[in-house]
């Protein structure tokens, strides 16, 4: 457990709002963290004020660079912020319930990253070793949430970070897990080193994963292997060709139904590569709508055992439009995804 905040960057909500007369922002009144004495009494006074919803940042591109694939998700954070504390809060939202708790500081691992080569296959080797840090860093921001009773939206990085999310939650719950991942890859890799493409497979041999589901898998992005790996596990997916043949909600009535049914807790995971035209790592040109994926959060936040989001691999300095509009279409996409998570959060209740 994490007594001190060394790795937690804290956001100051009010210096990205753009104020304007006679109106509030969700930055102008969303409760921030503040740090006084440790990290976990400051999380257990925001929680008896009422803050129900942790939402945590992690800007890094090191497990995807390690991945073999382009950096650009340290972005993800910056464009969240940027528009979601700039919406109206006008009660429709839980915004009361929420805790800005700030990101995990990543600034020295990805300095060190910056200059390894990833043709070269020791500094490769030191790439996937520097991803083991990031996760040891979001654990250690991660796990006092969950133990607190918080739901965790986890926004920004490469996909590796299912992995310290999925092992967080397994340690505080003391059973194996579940997730399901709208997501064309599986990232069901093999286990060498960590990296964006094997955090659910360490997650599974580490005996943190117990049920896994994949909604839009595309079987030519995915190699033989992972496939083999994935299916070996008992997990299995739902294909994007299939998609293509259903209607999008009798595809959710059936996730929801084994999500439900596998009655552990759950995490909802979703890459924007799995979004037509997102800018990610692997942008997508023949993908979901945001529709679809506002559907897919929304109906698994429903469930009952649903302790967590993850938004990874949005990816702003990728957009072909440049980097400030880049900001602006994938901060949008973040926003419409988390509000599907406290909508869908609402219904639960």
């Amino acid at each position: 457990m994490m007594s001190d905040v060394s790795f937690l960057q804290l956001v100051d909500a009010a210096a990205w709002v753009k104020v304007r007369e006679h109106e509030t922002k969700i930055g102008q009144a969303i409760r921030c963290l503040d740090v006084k004495g440790s990290y976990q009494q400051s999380l257990a006074d925001a929680w008896q004020e009422g803050q129900r919803v942790a939402i945590v940042g992690v800007p890094e591109s090191i497990g995807v660079k390690a991945n073999l694939g382009r950096p650009g998700a340290e972005g993800g954070w910056q464009a969240f912020l940027q528009s979601f504390l700039n919406l109206q809060k006008t009660g429709l939202l839980s915004s009361h319930e929420l805790l800005l708790v700030g990101a995990v500081d990543c600034t020295d691992l990805m300095q060190q990253s910056e200059a390894l080569d990833v043709s070269d296959k020791h500094q490769l080797a030191e790439l996937r070793a520097l991803c083991s840090q990031v996760d040891a860093r979001v654990s250690q921001v991660i796990q006092p949430l969950f133990q607190q009773g918080y739901d965790v939206i986890l926004i920004g990085g490469g996909h590796n970070n299912a992995y310290p999310l999925l092992t967080s939650l397994y340690q505080f719950s003391e059973q194996p897990v579940a997730a399901v991942n709208l997501d064309p890859h599986a990232d069901f890799r093999a286990m060498e080193g960590r990296h964006s493409g094997n955090g659910f497979s360490y997650a599974y041999m580490d005996g943190a994963l117990e049920y896994y589901h994949v909604v839009g898998l595309h079987p030519g992005k995915n190699s033989a292997s992972s496939l083999r790996q994935l299916n070996d596990a008992g997990m299995r997916y739902h294909s994007l060709h299939r998609l293509f043949e259903r209607s999008f909600s009798e595809v959710m009535d059936e996730v929801v139904a084994k999500a439900d049914s596998w009655q552990r807790p759950l995490g909802i995971e979703l890459d924007v590569d799995a979004l037509t035209g997102v800018p990610a790592s692997a942008i997508n040109y023949s993908g979901l709508s945001l529709a679809h994926g506002f559907q897919f959060v929304k109906r698994l936040a429903e469930v009952t055992e649903t302790r967590y989001l993850h938004l990874a691999e949005a990816a702003p300095a990728l957009s072909s439009t440049g980097f400030e509009e880049g900001l602006k279409q994938t901060g949008q996409v973040l926003c419409e995804l988390t509000t599907a998570y406290l909508h869908g959060r609402e219904r639960r209740r």
